[in-house]
């Protein structure tokens, strides 16, 4: 099952740590080419470090860019284009949470949680859609979260993100489908990242009782869906939301 990416270019946002950066380990591992944007140059240029320890394969490259920013987008991608002259997977991780009730949240809290969430979504896709409609190939697959299907209260701003991104992928994947590029969408629960960690003993508990397995998710097996609709395993799935959430959505 090695190799299963060799030779492909994917591009990963948010990919520095968390869910994002096990998908990027995950696919160096599998052959791929691996670009990794992110806000933070030092975290980045580590997390590029530690991949490319890792891997016999595949390479990780960190390109500094804020995804929310069309322009600094736009130039990035065409850096990666000109480096790599194509992208054959994008992986839109990237994912804020600036949490408060309605009524005391701050505009500024729902405008950032809707660029960083849903407008980077637009500003890669929309880059990568000419090169990846030229093509005739492609994977695009988009982080969302079981709290864009269910709501979350105190998360009106990131449960909207979220179900906008649901969204999202289904009107594209009816856009992109005649030219076999495929676009899918998976939906984790709650993952052992550090966006969790802040949670008090009683939440987790009140969060644990609600999940049929029992437990939290681990980056890895998000990584490992991902893997599955990057590759030709996968061929035949468009406009799809993949729940891996311990069975907490059904």
């Amino acid at each position: 099952m090695n190799q299963m990416l060799k030779d492909k270019v994917a591009v990963i946002t948010g990919g520095t740590s968390g869910i994002g950066f096990a998908i990027a380990s995950t696919f160096a591992e599998q052959g791929a080419r691996v670009v990794v944007l992110g806000t933070n140059t030092e975290r980045g240029q580590q997390s590029a470090e530690i991949i490319n320890s890792k891997s016999n394969s595949g390479k990780c490259n960190f390109y500094q860019t804020d995804v929310s920013q069309t322009d600094q987008v736009d130039k990035c991608l065409q850096d990666v284009l000109n480096d790599f002259s194509k992208v054959d997977i994008l992986v839109n991780n990237a994912g804020i949470t600036r949490d408060q009730l309605l009524m005391k949240m701050k505009e500024q809290d729902w405008d950032d949680v809707m660029a960083v969430n849903i407008k980077s979504c637009y500003n890669t896709c929309h880059f990568l859609a000419r090169p990846m409609l030229k093509a005739r190939s492609g994977k695009i697959i988009n982080i969302s979260s079981v709290v864009g299907l269910t709501g979350n209260a105190g998360q009106v701003n990131y449960a909207a993100s979220k179900g906008a991104m649901v969204a999202f992928t289904k009107a594209l994947a009816l856009e992109f489908a005649s030219r076999n590029i495929l676009v899918n969408c998976i939906a984790p629960g709650f993952i052992e990242t550090n966006m969790t960690s802040t949670l008090t003993e009683q939440q987790r508990e009140s969060i644990l009782s609600k999940i049929p397995l029992g437990r939290m998710g681990f980056p890895q097996e998000i990584a490992n869906v991902a893997l599955f609709l990057a590759t030709d395993l996968s061929s035949y799935m468009t406009g799809q939301v993949i729940t891996v959430d311990g069975g907490m959505v059904m």
